[in-house]
């Protein structure tokens, strides 16, 4: 294998969203060049922290906000600051929760594993999970009932494909855990385009990535309530020292939140629109493959599309597609968690028109030749 086919085969086209494992997002030159400027340069990094701080407030429309190293991240120092509040010694002593509330109220249907159980990451900051609820369904009665004992907060999860059950009622989860004192942590990893609508639920702390749609570097950004905002920060100086964020992810956050507040979020609509109605009128005419558009489940400001396959007419099944993809030049990932039900699904919000033209490309030669040609990308 030369050069040419070792960089053929290293390329990778991402049709299956925000995925870590594949690199997350793509950044723009503003922010590629923010996060340059940053790397050449000594800074002041409490004073990076604080133009950080004052811009995500501006952004999500709360009281303050911070930059850590990751989403992960996040979930780690802010069940920690609710934990000490900010007090030295305390914060100097954990994961040693020795005498301090460290149950950790979380729904049973949002106990995940996003490459480590959410769990994991609450247990870091020295707490203990507390499952409300069941496997099925958590209930605000359920909530209220975990709150009974003592505890630092509650932490929520945005649905995703992830997590199980029906959505909860937020508001009435915030309100229960407010009536007891409690306060309250929502993880909304890839809801950049929703953290005010996150935040004028009420929470406490409002966690989002800055990589994700926001297309930042690798960053974790929590927002929220200035006192518990000054709280995470004040982590630096224990468990949160190794979850700190460099000046260039701080860099980087700010040239992507203040490029995102220039955002035309009606034509940007519009275009992610436009690129899944090409595809689906293109997919359609293939072979075995019936394609539709649903919203993303998270209440995301785009489409995703929905291939169901045909076994009995394409030449593989939704599993054997989504290998097959994955095992071509260029690799292409998609999304496989209802290959079970026949489909595969596929996010094109960061493709460029040659890669879902390449998509497209693959996905005939795959299943077999186009029965009617009715569109093109």
């Amino acid at each position: 294998m030369d050069a040419s086919d070792r960089a053929a085969r290293s390329r990778i086209i991402n049709a299956r969203g925000t995925f870590t494992p594949l690199g997350v997002s793509r950044s723009s030159v503003a922010v590629r060049d923010a996060v340059a400027s940053a790397l050449a340069d000594f800074c002041d990094m409490d004073e990076m922290q604080r133009s950080a701080g004052d811009a995500l407030a501006a952004f999500s429309g709360a009281e303050a906000g911070t930059v850590v190293h990751c989403a992960s991240a996040a979930i780690t120092v802010a069940v920690a600051a609710a934990m000490t509040r900010g007090d030295a010694d305390l914060v100097q002593r954990l994961p040693d929760a020795t005498g301090l509330p460290r149950d950790v109220v979380l729904p049973a249907i949002h106990a995940v594993n996003y490459g480590h159980p959410i769990t994991q990451a609450i247990r870091l900051a020295g707490a203990r999970p507390v499952l409300a609820g069941n496997d099925g369904a958590c209930t605000t009665a359920d909530i209220a009932a975990a709150l009974a004992g003592a505890s630092p907060c509650c932490l929520l999860l945005v649905s995703s494909r992830l997590t199980r059950g029906e959505a909860m009622d937020f508001g009435g989860t915030i309100q229960a855990a407010r009536q007891r004192g409690v306060p309250v942590i929502i993880d909304g990893a890839a809801q950049d385009f929703r953290i005010r609508d996150l935040v004028a639920l009420g929470a406490d702390l409002v966690l989002v990535s800055g990589q994700k749609y926001l297309g930042g570097p690798t960053a974790g950004i929590i927002v929220g309530r200035a006192g518990f905002v000054a709280a995470v920060r004040a982590q630096e100086k224990g468990i949160g020292r190794g979850m700190k964020a460099s000046k260039e992810a701080i860099a980087g956050v700010i040239a992507a939140v203040r490029e995102r507040q220039l955002l035309d979020e009606t034509a940007w609509r519009t275009a992610q629109d436009a690129k899944t109605v090409a595809f689906i009128a293109r997919a359609n005419g293939l072979g075995g493959v019936t394609a539709r558009a649903e919203p993303d489940p998270t209440g995301l400001p785009f489409s995703r599309v929905h291939l169901a396959i045909d076994p009995a007419v394409a030449r593989h099944n939704a599993a054997g597609l989504v290998g097959a993809l994955k095992d071509g030049v260029p690799a292409i990932f998609v999304m496989d968690h209802r290959v079970g039900a026949g489909e595969i699904v596929l996010e094109l919000v960061q493709l460029r028109d040659d890669e879902i033209a390449a998509v497209l490309e693959r996905i005939a030669a795959l299943v077999g030749p186009e029965v009617s040609s009715s569109a093109s990308v």
